[in-house]
């Protein structure tokens, strides 16, 4: 269990303790207790109660429910309140904007016990005549509802690319090479509702056997020849298809409706021998999975435009992360070294600004001293070059966090918004667009602020957004945390047709977090880009040209 999934447990704690009017004092200390957890660097599942006590900032009272957390998931007295509370509550608990107090208002006093019934209440417009919320308030919660049910029996990929591997590496040794995943997990979708895999047997019920003895697939019950069943709480489906046609089978199964349908195949051959010979026999190149969306991919592919997409292999170094300096877990050094390790050339911090001051966000005495520490590890570490890099806070106004005096000693900067997201396109564009001309912009950083099945992002006008990033040579960045993956993949060719450079960003705040470069890269081939048109495909010394340019 990671230290998140023990903070988001003791967190759960505190919100129902507030909700059950609790000991406000143990309300505090249990929430400061779970934020403070969420970022240590100290995996605590691994502690015994003994050395748990000891922890700074833990103490020994909830150092006991961590272990019994450890243990059992769980604590007794978080337990009690769960049985004290209905499911629907507990439903309603995570909309966000409802804080414990308004949803004991809204379960004690409105007599709402599920969503359901907190939808109908606002279409009465029983919520908005509550104490302490109001009309907007009342639209809020029926747009969070709405996301939410939007939202129900999806995944972020990097979840599902978890299980299905599990389940592959189970079922492989069976079926030799006859079995693949399909549908939207092959194509890289960034949210995707289940797992599919295909697999070529001739043998059914040999298949069917095999299958229904794997230690991780839940409840497997035979429909036709498909299997459905579920890992975890996310549904399965695996195709059993002959093993002649099974290529075909592939091809079919892995392309969206779009796509198959506008290479117009009048019949497959189910005696070919790969995907690649399908393609050849409509005269077009090889249309890796990810692109067959039905979107560019045939146009390039026929007008021979069709670009050979970026590999995790062509990124030289890793651009925009957190450090302690700011809010996160690993030092300039540390996190420099694991790039080593991993055989970049370059690394580059940054930290938070100053308005980011729930992030620990740097004052103006703070950068100069970070970055005389930079100057010293780059003579230490050389030929490795860290850059000296900031995420600056785009301000409400549209105005940079930082002076030019401050800006300038910086190689590069990354401008995000940050704070104030709930605006409408107008405003957002405006703060955008103003931030983008600024002459010491060099990244734009997740341009639409969305966390995926969290949070939508502000609206914004892409196109607008890309077009200002053409004239002021601004750089967007696809932040690689499989949480965001903003920019959308979906306007990465009308980036590219713009000829506007895309960088891939883990926006790391830890060592772990910096392996997220491998989900840019999977999103950034889903959107064509091709390594001539990524900032981080540079060497050292083709983006320290580019920066000083």
């Amino acid at each position: 269990m990671s230290n998140s999934d023990i903070a988001d447990i003791l967190k759960l704690f505190a919100d129902l303790s507030e909700l059950h009017d609790g000991n406000p004092f143990k309300i505090k200390s249990y929430a400061a207790a779970a934020f403070r957890i969420d970022k240590m660097p100290l995996k605590l599942a691994d502690l015994d109660l003994e050395k748990l006590e000891k922890v700074e900032g833990v103490g020994k009272s909830i150092a006991q429910k961590i272990h019994e957390i450890n243990t059992t998931e769980s604590f007794t007295e978080l337990n009690d309140l769960l049985n004290l509370t209905p499911t629907g509550v507990l439903q309603i608990m995570k909309i966000k904007g409802l804080g414990p107090k308004k949803v004991e208002l809204i379960w004690k006093e409105l007599g709402v016990e599920s969503i359901g019934e907190l939808i109908y209440a606002c279409k009465e417009n029983r919520l908005a005549q509550a104490k302490g919320f109001g009309l907007k308030t009342q639209a809020s919660v029926v747009k969070q509802i709405e996301f939410m049910f939007v939202s129900a029996n999806k995944f972020h990929y990097s979840k599902v690319e978890i299980l299905a591997n599990n389940l592959l590496e189970e079922l492989n040794p069976h079926f030799d090479k006859n079995i693949s995943v399909c549908g939207a997990l092959r194509r890289k979708m960034e949210i995707v509702d289940c797992v599919e895999i295909i697999i070529g047997d001739d043998d059914f019920q040999s298949a069917v056997e095999i299958i229904f003895n794997s230690s991780i697939l839940i409840d497997p019950i035979v429909d036709g020849t498909t299997i459905i069943g579920k890992i975890e709480n996310c549904d399965v489906r695996i195709y059993l298809v002959r093993k002649e046609e099974y290529i075909q089978q592939l091809f079919i199964k892995t392309g969206s409706e779009n796509h198959i349908e506008q290479l117009a195949i009048k019949e497959l051959n189910i005696q070919i021998t790969s995907e690649e010979e399908i393609y050849s026999k409509l005269n077009l190149p090889f249309i890796e999975p990810e692109l067959r969306e039905g979107l560019f991919e045939i146009e390039k592919a026929k007008s021979g435009t069709l670009k050979k997409l970026i590999e995790l292999s062509d990124l030289k170094g890793i651009l925009h992360n957190h450090s302690t300096w700011s809010d996160g877990l690993n030092t300039i050094e540390e996190m420099a070294n694991f790039c080593i390790q991993h055989h970049y050339e370059y690394f580059g911090i940054a930290d938070h600004s100053k308005a980011a001051f729930y992030a620990k966000g740097l004052k103006e005495d703070q950068v100069l001293s970070q970055h005389v520490e930079i100057d010293k590890l780059n003579d230490k570490l050389f030929p490795f070059k860290i850059f000296k890099g900031t995420e600056c806070d785009i301000l409400n106004d549209g105005n940079l966090d930082y002076s030019d005096e401050i800006l300038k000693t910086f190689d590069y900067v990354v401008v995000s918004i940050h704070s104030n997201l709930k605006m409408s396109e107008e405003k957002a564009m405006l703060r955008l667009l103003k931030a983008i001309e600024n002459p010491y912009t060099s990244i734009l950083g997740h341009p639409t602020g969305r966390l995926l099945l969290i949070r939508e992002g502000y609206p914004i006008d892409h196109k607008k957004i890309i077009d200002a990033c053409a004239a002021n040579e601004v750089v967007i960045e696809i932040n690689a945390n499989p949480y965001r993956l903003d920019i959308d993949w979906r306007w990465i060719d009308y980036a590219l047709n713009k000829n506007v450079i895309l960088s891939i960003n883990p926006d790391a705040h830890e060592c772990d977090g910096l392996h997220d470069m491998y989900y840019g890269t999977l999103i950034a081939r889903k959107g064509g880009l091709y390594k001539e048109m990524c900032l981080n495909a540079k060497s050292r010394e083709e983006i320290t040209a580019f920066f000083n340019r």
